[in-house]
């Protein structure tokens, strides 16, 4: 009986070792691990800021729409609950100042100004014409980017992030590349037309340094710094990958109290019922 618990446990602990020896090789190998950064939207109870989030805003439409479509939101979800908090007349006036292909009655294609019911269009006619205005690749849509660009943390960190209810790896990460952007070392040989990033992984990307300090003017007179920017804008992006952030939370909340209250009335059912049994 010793020696099959010995056997078990080893077996164990080889399970676990090579559970966290890929996510450590691709560390190594690829890029360094983003720094963690304090969010207003992190943990059971976090909310996100509305002033952080207009930012974000003003920096997307002033420096990221140039390139980067975000075709899942609508001009009309500015104005939710829980977002960045315009009004509905001040989401309208927004979207007027995008230009929208449509159609007029007769079938004939027209150009309009946008209505809170369009979505934000794309800087590009098609994906060709993204591909070929940079470099042969297409620059990704901007709409889910804070839930798909991530990083491994590896054992043992991703089992604490579960019970802390860590999920702040996109934005950490969005943070960290737009200031990860550095001198090339002298050992490291950069392909012609890429640009060396200490976050991203292989080190090498094709965009160039989008945001550079004094590059946006805020109207609350936050910093016009890099990492003013960098957390701000990745702080919008979160919002548009996740919207309905609080709500979840709350939900979430509210559903862990019920299911406290129902076991312990079960509990106590239970020894009513089975009191007069000996």
């Amino acid at each position: 009986m010793t020696m099959q618990r010995t056997i078990l446990a080893l077996a164990l602990a080889g399970s676990l070792a090579a559970l966290s020896l890929p996510a450590f090789a691709q560390e190594e190998e690829h890029a360094a691990q983003p720094p963690r950064l304090k969010w207003s939207f992190a943990g059971p109870f976090g909310k996100y800021d509305e002033a952080q989030l207009q930012r974000g805003f003003k920096i997307y439409k002033e420096v990221c729409s140039n390139c980067h479509s975000m075709q899942m939101l609508a001009f009309r979800n500015l104005a939710d609950v829980g977002g960045p908090g315009f009004s509905l007349a001040e989401a309208a006036a927004l979207a007027a100042d995008y230009k929208i292909k449509d159609f007029d009655d007769k079938g004939d294609p027209i150009e309009r100004a946008g209505r809170l019911a369009d979505y934000f269009p794309s800087p590009f006619a098609n994906e060709q014409a993204a591909k070929a205005a940079n470099g042969g690749t297409a620059p990704p849509d901007m709409s889910t980017l804070a839930k798909a660009r991530t990083y491994e943390r590896g054992f043992p960190w991703f089992v604490f992030d579960m019970f802390t209810q860590y999920q702040e790896h996109g934005p950490d990460y969005i943070a960290a590349l737009l200031k990860g952007y550095g001198e090339v070392p002298k050992d490291f040989k950069l392909p012609s037309g890429g640009n060396y990033n200490t976050y991203f992984p292989g080190h090498v990307i094709a965009m160039p340094p989008p945001l550079q300090a004094g590059q946006v003017t805020f109207d609350d007179g936050s910093p016009a710094t890099l990492e003013q920017y960098s957390k701000d804008v990745s702080a919008f992006l979160m919002w548009v990958a996740e919207p309905h952030l609080v709500q979840r939370k709350r939900i979430g909340f509210q559903v862990m109290i019920f299911l406290i209250v129902l076991a312990g009335l079960m509990y106590f059912t239970k020894k009513k019922v089975w009191s007069a049994v000996h």
